[in-house]
């Protein structure tokens, strides 16, 4: 049986990440992923689902030697945040130059994340990448997890990590339980052309349904993350081409003129999670495994990779059992009260621009107007939102 200092189930950006930074450290590493990647290839139609990475992300994955190859694969920076109310003339915008930065973060595809620290994490002479494998049983035992993949291969190691998402394998079998929230709503996702270039800019819209944001991509093209209550988003994802062409350019206020071209159409539910807890002994999860929330200011993968860092610093100052209970509880603890804190002021913004109260709409349109109007406040939190 080969044992490791670290096991992490899921290969993903978080679990990924989290390898390289341990490795790093000279650590043997252990990382299982079920599927294969697929190569990048420039000629290759845009990804549904993508993140908005921060400045502290970024730092993250150049810590973890997954930087340069995933600049020289596609990404995106955007310069700008313009945000405004549906329902009055409340905007807010953000900008980079205001803050003496060349941009506020990048919009990457996942899978392209996804393929640098995995690319980063195999060139590492302490890290084995076991893919494709699943996890399909594990065994806690006083100084050692036993964990038994899908070819009935037993492999061991101080420390197990669940970075296995929302549906995490390794919480289920370590019967950690999970409080979830069901915010009956979906994310559409798609990939448009607009008559107008989206100029670096981050546009998003909030309307009584929820927002719609269109992330600029490095070719004129817009991701759309659109969040609509579930049977909405179902019809939007089957209505003609044309016909969702002129709903979504309406639901952007035509900000960038009309919508010339749409690629798949695909949507997700949308759920807040925080795992009760995040660790036992010799067992930790991060990312979504540990906690979801909604993506209206796109934090989710933020936080995961937040989490990598916390729990890659806490086993380099404390980590000469990795799998130490007392240890694994400082990394909790440094994260569990941001991540809720996320979650709850993410709900709360839902809620409050889902109010259609007449009050409360201009009470909140003043409130953006004056906030958008207040520099040191407004560049303050935006420096705190890129991790600077």
């Amino acid at each position: 049986m080969k044992h490791y200092d670290v096991i992490i189930n899921g290969g993903g950006m978080v679990g990924a990440t989290l390898g390289c930074l341990l490795a790093k450290q000279g650590k043997k590493v252990a990382v299982i992923e079920a599927f294969a990647a697929k190569p990048f290839s420039a000629d290759d139609a845009y990804d549904l689902r993508v993140s908005a990475i921060s400045r502290a992300s970024q730092n993250a994955l150049m810590d973890a030697g997954a930087w340069d190859a995933i600049k020289a694969m596609r990404t995106c920076p955007y310069e700008a945040m313009q945000v405004w109310d549906a329902a009055g003339d409340g905007h807010v915008r953000f900008e980079a130059a205001e803050l003496g930065e060349p941009d506020l973060g990048h919009i990457i595809e996942n899978r392209i994340i996804q393929l640098g620290v995995a690319d980063a994490f195999t060139s590492l002479e302490t890290a084995r990448l076991y893919q494709p494998n699943k996890l399909k049983d594990l065994s806690v035992e006083t100084d050692k997890v036993i964990v038994t993949l899908d070819n009935e291969e037993q492999i061991s190691a101080k420390l197990l990590v669940g970075a296995d998402g929302a549906n995490s394998q390794v919480r289920t079998l370590a019967g950690i339980d999970i409080q979830r929230d069901d915010y009956g709503q979906s994310g559409l996702v798609t990939v448009v052309k607009t008559e107008k270039p989206h100029e670096y800019t981050a546009w998003q819209r909030f309307q009584s349904t929820g927002p719609v944001a269109f992330l600029p991509l490095a070719d004129g093209s817009s991701s759309i993350v659109w969040t609509l209550p579930s049977d909405l988003a179902d019809y939007y994802c089957a209505i003609k081409k044309n016909d969702f062409k002129k709903a979504l350019a309406e639901a952007l206020d035509h900000k960038l003129g009309k919508v010339t071209k749409v690629g798949d159409r695909g949507a997700f539910p949308l759920r807040g999670s925080q795992a009760k807890p995040y660790v036992m002994e010799r067992i930790a999860l991060v990312g979504d495994a540990a906690h979801t929330i909604h993506p209206l200011a796109g934090q989710g993968v933020n936080l995961g990779l937040k989490d990598a860092v916390e729990l890659a610093t806490q086993l380099a100052q404390h980590g000469r059992d990795p799998g130490s209970l007392k240890t694994l509880r400082r990394y909790e603890r440094a994260r569990r009260g941001d991540n809720v804190l996320t979650m709850r002021t993410m709900e709360a913004f839902r809620l409050l621009f889902g109010h259609t109260a007449a009050p409360v709409k201009t009470a909140r349109n003043l409130g953006m107007n004056l906030f958008n109007r207040i520099p040191v406040v407004k560049n303050e939190v935006i420096r705190k939102a890129m991790g600077l």
